[in-house]
């Protein structure tokens, strides 16, 4: 029986190819195991917005969200990350696994526009399995919303 992450992208008709890499200790090894660049290593990080008020950004890797930049996209003063059990609660997944593909609601999606254009990969709903997938088609089904919403990692 394929994860709600895998039966989404079939329901979508999203071409996909499945990755099981196992464990990975860091963003580098991540894109190494996957055989892509670190930008191709797209994490989906859950926001609150307000009282169950959540949504989805997509950040490419070596990028980190913008707070005041997706503040001013979205047109509020403040907004939080959700601890873990809450982001669970709310998606379906566990960190580290989320996607907005398959999870228990559909909260909008915010994606930096730096994914455009590629081919990336994603969580899958399980720890250690992620989905390369092309960028485009992937924000076109989610419906996203494509803004510059990131700024460099410190260090970076």
């Amino acid at each position: 029986m394929p994860s709600p992450a895998l039966a989404a992208l079939d329901a979508a008709g999203l071409s996909h190819r499945v990755i099981r890499h196992g464990p990975v200790a860091s963003l580098a090894d991540a894109a190494a195991v996957r055989g892509v660049d670190v930008p191709d290593v797209v994490k989906t990080i859950v926001v609150r917005r307000g009282a169950e008020d959540y949504l989805f950004v997509l950040t490419p890797g070596g990028r980190v969200i913008s707070w005041p930049k997706l503040r001013a996209l979205l047109g509020v003063n403040r907004i939080s990350m959700p601890d873990a059990t809450t982001a669970k609660a709310v998606t379906g997944y566990e960190r580290g696994t989320i996607t907005p593909f398959g999870a228990t609601t559909a909260w909008p999606v915010v994606a930096d526009e730096r994914v455009r254009g590629r081919t990336i990969t994603l969580g899958a709903g399980e720890h250690g399995v992620a989905v390369a997938v092309d960028a485009d088609a992937a924000l076109e089904a989610l419906k996203a919303t494509v803004a510059d919403v990131t700024d460099p990692e410190p260090g970076r």
